[in-house]
């Protein structure tokens, strides 16, 4: 959990009501439109109500017309869905190194199609699982839309935690002058598929604010969204872009 000092937000991690193993994301499946059936996103919804704060819950397997996606809930003080993230980009790992693991999401989930941006009492936020935080354009994109905190429940594996997983945050931080936030599983999760953990909370300078080791615990940090701006004033990168050279296309926001 992360905590700006005028309100509060908790972020879960990515498949935390189920192990992370492919053969399982079917049995633990829900679908959210049968809010009697789906035990995961009504105690989420129960939680934010009762504590009156907002949550990024992190990621479940939701069952949706006979699709499975890895999908992401917020819920707001008062137990509203805010928002619904379904990953965007899929982990297939086809040809790991030597003692890596071999991991093929597609061979399970159906890939979303449109980002998610959520205005909450205590910012503005945008959400990403796990691989999105490996694509810029995403980011880019948020920040494009005045995002101030990007949320990224994720598990990275062993081998991938341990070369990239600082690394991805600092970059997508320190590029687009935002806080950013991840939430994984702890390395002795349940399940065949070895996960880093090592949640942490990034600054807009990319540097880090707080972050757990490997260990299952509960992390509570601050963020100050002033620092955003001073970061922006200190280096305008806004105004160093050459929109005459390259630029970004928002294609839902230029086709609603």
């Amino acid at each position: 959990m992360f905590s700006p000092s005028s309100s509060s937000w908790g972020d879960a991690k990515e498949m935390w009501n189920c192990p992370y193993s492919g053969d399982l994301f079917p049995k633990f499946a829900e679908d959210f439109k049968n809010k009697d059936g789906s035990l995961s996103f009504s105690m989420l919804s129960e939680l934010a109500a009762c504590h009156g704060i907002t949550i990024v819950g992190g990621s479940v397997p939701e069952l949706d017309n006979n699709r499975l996606y890895n999908t992401c809930c917020v819920f707001g003080p008062n137990g509203t869905l805010l928002a619904k993230h379904r990953k965007l980009h899929l982990f297939d790992v086809e040809k790991p190194a030597p003692g890596e693991v071999y991991f093929k999401e597609s061979d399970f989930f159906t890939a979303g199609n449109e980002p998610t941006v959520v205005d909450t009492d205590v910012c503005r936020i945008g959400i990403g699982i796990c691989h999105d935080i490996r694509f810029p354009e995403l980011a880019m994109l948020y920040q494009a839309r005045g995002v101030e905190l990007i949320c990224y429940p994720s598990a990275f594996n062993i081998s991938t935690g341990k070369l990239f997983w600082e690394l991805e945050q600092q970059a997508r931080a320190v590029d687009n002058q935002i806080y950013v936030a991840t939430c994984s599983p702890s390395l002795n999760s349940s399940g065949s598929y070895e996960i880093w953990g090592h949640s942490t909370l990034v600054g807009p300078g990319g540097d880090v604010v707080a972050k757990l080791g490997p260990e299952e615990g509960v992390l509570v940090a601050e963020i100050n969204l002033s620092s955003i701006y001073q970061q922006r004033r200190n280096i305008p990168l806004h105004t160093h872009r050459r929109h005459n050279v390259y630029s970004l296309i928002d294609v839902k926001e230029q086709n609603p």
